[in-house]
């Protein structure tokens, strides 16, 4: 009983796994969102939210879980982004250390505008994650939509990200999430 129990459950964890892998999010075509969050993180988070601020898509920026050594001066040049543009358009977050504390922040900067739709960038990998715990935090009212930013991670950085997704997911189910 205790043998196929624990084969069951490590079937379960294998295609748990193979589905995590396999179906990662991909980026949003069309959407509708006012605002985008950028937590930092992988290449091309920020590039993506740049983007889409400058086509016009979306018309402002969070970046959550900045350096504290970063300047706004730095970032813009770094983004090639005008001071116009940074005071209009770009908040800087800069009290995030994890996907938890991107979550807070988040929540902490929606509360303070009137937000209905938002989009979220992150990379494909950690997509379920930063969206579970954002989604969990944000007002009924607020749109969250998911653009991932494809990317080629190891086998490596999938093993542990489905972990801490699992965690997370677990750890909300029980109570003991956001």
């Amino acid at each position: 009983m205790i043998r196929r129990t624990l084969a069951a459950i490590a079937i379960a964890w294998f295609l748990g796994f193979l589905w995590f892998a396999t179906t990662l999010p991909g980026p949003l075509a069309n959407g509708e969102s006012a605002v985008a969050i950028v937590p930092t993180g992988a290449a091309g988070r920020i590039e993506r939210g740049v983007d889409l601020l400058e086509s016009g898509d979306v018309r402002e920026v969070l970046v959550t879980g900045v350096d504290s050594n970063v300047t706004r001066a730095e970032f813009a040049e770094q983004f090639g982004l005008g001071e116009a543009r940074m005071d209009c358009c770009i908040t800087l977050g800069y009290a995030a250390l994890d996907t938890r504390g991107n979550a807070f922040e988040t929540a902490d900067w929606v509360e303070e505008r009137d937000i209905d739709s938002m989009r979220l960038i992150t990379s494909d990998w950690h997509m379920r994650r930063a969206y579970g715990e954002i989604s969990r935090l944000l007002p009924s009212h607020v749109a969250l939509e998911q653009d991932a930013v494809p990317t080629e991670p190891s086998l490596r950085i999938l093993f542990v990200e489905y972990h801490k997704w699992l965690a997370s997911t677990f750890a909300a189910w029980i109570g003991l999430g956001l």
